[in-house]
């Protein structure tokens, strides 16, 4: 099946508790780059990363999951089988279950966090993070806007509303031209059989943010397991969800961290930037250059 001119294998997992978990394969399994797995931010699924991993299937094999919850994947029957941990172990078991062994992470927002966390569960694994708007501090406008509207259906009438709602919710990537908000649209709602389009995520996956919104959240341990590791950071110049200070502040306990501020770019950048397509290809050149 194909999105666009780019060909991609629709594939399923059964996750351990009995989910199916619906995810793309981009490229030749036997391609020489180094394999990518896309890791989506917290709502979102694999249709954000398509044009990336379309543009990168040609050198490398290219993973996209939707977690439980989100897209294709199945729903869980409570919101507690939404919890980070579980997340992160579906993700490990779908690098087992495809033979991987050592894998590229980009992982955006929520994504970022399952990067870290992979790191530190499996060092040894990683041969490399992209981290896209997302540090080991999350600043507090960012929190409350996500809870915002995690938690609830947008239900819209049509794909012009679904698009004007979006653009009223994301006023800071005005950098995205129609064809660009249509698509953002069409991986954030789906038809539902009342003709209307529906978030395509289950908004029970709020709860365990909910209940734990007054809890600090410090991922630093998380961050520092990837120091051995490269790492590019990625951060939009508008971002209410990764400050300045913070992406300092990783640059200065990685000092070999390779990090590019996106003008004019709110959360989450697309990674279609022109900007962080040359950022994204250098660093994974130079991944691949170390593990040849």
């Amino acid at each position: 099946m194909a999105e666009g001119p780019v060909a991609y294998r629709e594939r399923w997992l059964s996750a351990q508790d009995g989910l199916r978990l619906y995810f793309r394969d981009y490229g030749d399994p036997l391609a020489p780059g180094t394999p990518l797995v896309c890791l989506a931010g917290l709502t979102r699924n694999s249709k954000d990363h398509h044009r990336l991993a379309g543009r990168l299937a040609a050198g490398r094999r290219v993973l996209c999951p939707d977690y439980r919850g989100r897209g294709r994947s199945d729903y869980a029957r409570t919101w507690r089988r939404y919890r980070s941990d579980i997340v992160l172990g579906d993700v490990i078991h779908l690098l087992a279950a495809n033979n991987l062994h050592r894998v590229l992470i980009c992982g955006t927002s929520f994504g970022g966090l399952l990067a870290m966390g992979l790191g530190a569960a499996m060092p040894n694994m990683i041969a490399g993070v992209v981290l896209n708007d997302i540090g080991p501090e999350i600043d507090g406008g960012g929190k409350a806007r996500i809870l915002e509207y995690v938690g609830r259906d947008h239900p819209q009438p049509d794909w012009a509303a679904a698009v004007a709602w979006l653009q009223g919710a994301f006023p800071d990537l005005a950098n995205l031209d129609d064809a660009g908000w249509r698509r953002f649209a069409e991986a954030t709602f789906r038809e539902g059989a009342d003709g209307r389009l529906h978030v395509d995520w289950d908004p029970a996956l709020a709860e365990p943010l909910v209940r734990d919104r007054d809890q600090p959240q410090d991922y630093w341990n998380l961050f520092r397991a990837l120091r051995h590791r490269p790492v590019l950071a990625l951060r939009g110049a508008l971002s209410d969800l990764l400050s300045a200070d913070t992406l300092a502040r990783m640059a200065a306990a990685k000092p070999d961290l390779i990090h590019v501020t996106l003008p004019g770019v709110g959360h989450a950048p697309s990674l279609s930037e022109p900007e962080a397509e040359q950022a994204i290809d250098d660093f994974l050149a130079r991944v691949d250059s170390r593990t040849r």
